[in-house]
């Protein structure tokens, strides 16, 4: 019988995918670093469901960033009215005084 293939705790995937996304090193390089094959990183990385270099200590997920993204876009279409409304209040008020 050969060699029983090692187990990885939940910790250890997640702690393993971070560091893929947010090391700026390649795949290949994390992965013979750590002592895994590169295949496996990706396949944790598909398991857990992160993009990658998107999750880290005080980033936000993709979901979140797509919801923040939404929110700013209408604030932004609020601001260009309110702009709009106050440049029109200037050129009646401005074209009443003599």
């Amino acid at each position: 019988m050969g060699p029983r293939p090692r187990q990885y705790t939940a910790e250890y995937k997640q702690e393993a995918v971070r560091l893929m996304g947010s090391s700026g090193k390649p795949v290949a390089q994390v992965a013979r670093e750590l002592g895994i094959n590169a295949n496996l990183l990706y396949r944790w990385r598909q398991q857990w469901g992160e993009q990658p270099s998107m999750k880290g200590e005080g980033e936000m997920s993709a979901s979140e960033l797509a919801a923040e993204l939404k929110r700013l876009r209408q604030e932004n279409g609020v601001l260009r009215q309110e702009r709009d409304i106050l440049k029109k209040a200037i050129s009646i008020l401005g074209a009443e005084r003599p």
